[in-house]
């Protein structure tokens, strides 16, 4: 018996499965009822939820919606930029993309634009270019090596099944895949994992660095949209996903919504001030 109990954790872990290394944990999940409130107050549904590295807790207003998959929009530029610099695909930071002329959704999106710039301008005609250039078995390939659950693709959607389909990741699976790229446990370059860094940065000031990415899908035909990061202080990290929902919005809203509700929950925790 013994055997075989042992048999089956090395399969497990050869197998990379996040949900039992999460599950696995001697971890504490702590309900937050205010960053519920502070939802409602910006009349959205979803979920705040921030990790504690130091005390192994989760805080959130609601943990079933923390641990449902949702279509990871642009989220997966993380790991899709990760695989990008690994393969060699995208050389550097400063590769530049260069704008066909041809009109795009956004006008910040109509311009050569560095690989930096297109990731934080979240650039969606770039990021399917390189998805193209990866291909499907490199994708699926790296994927399996960085433990990045629940992606769905093949050669008609490699350029768009993370907008759209039956791919999907979790608040909680987020924040598992954050912490290996922080704390350098993910199998890949320290070139890449540095470039990484340096490109999620969001916000810096002389207390705090807010670094991630946000993202915006449609789930049910309602506007979906995440922030995914990690918060630095003086004294520790934070790693945090947030994933809310909308009938109504407008482009200029929706972005300000995701972030402003988790620095707020951030100011509850008295992690910012």
């Amino acid at each position: 018996m013994r055997k075989i109990i042992i048999l089956l954790s090395l399969v497990a872990f050869a197998n990379g499965n996040i949900q039992a290394q999460i599950t696995n944990r001697n971890t504490h999940e702590v309900l937050k009822p205010e960053f519920g409130i502070i939802l409602d107050s910006l009349k959205v549904k979803g979920a705040v939820l921030i990790y504690d590295i130091k005390s192994e807790t989760y805080y959130s207003n609601d943990f079933s919606w923390a641990k449902m998959g949702v279509i990871p929009a642009s989220t997966f530029k993380i790991p899709n930029s990760i695989i990008s610099l690994e393969t060699g695909v995208i050389k550097n930071d400063s590769v530049i993309f260069k704008w066909n002329g041809e009109k795009r959704n956004f006008k910040k999106w109509e311009k050569d634009l560095t690989f930096k710039e297109a990731f934080r301008a979240s650039c969606v005609p770039c990021y399917q270019e390189v998805a193209r250039k990866i291909g499907v078995n490199r994708m699926k390939t790296y994927l399996k090596k960085l433990n990045y659950p629940g992606m769905v693709f093949d050669t008609l959607t490699i350029d768009n099944f993370w907008l759209q389909g039956k791919s999907k990741i979790s608040q909680m699976q987020q924040i598992d895949f954050l912490e290996r790229l922080y704390f350098s446990k993910l199998p890949i370059s320290k070139r890449t994992e540095n470039v990484m860094k340096d490109i999620m940065i969001i916000e810096k000031t002389k207390s705090y660095t807010l670094s991630g990415k946000t993202g915006w899908g449609m789930r049910n035909d309602i506007n979906n949209g995440w922030l995914v990061g990690y918060l630095e202080t003086n004294n520790s990290v934070y790693f945090f996903a947030t994933n809310v929902e909308k009938e109504e919005t407008n482009m200029d809203e929706f972005p300000i919504i995701r972030l402003n509700s988790t620095k707020e929950a951030f100011r509850k925790l008295k992690l910012i001030e």
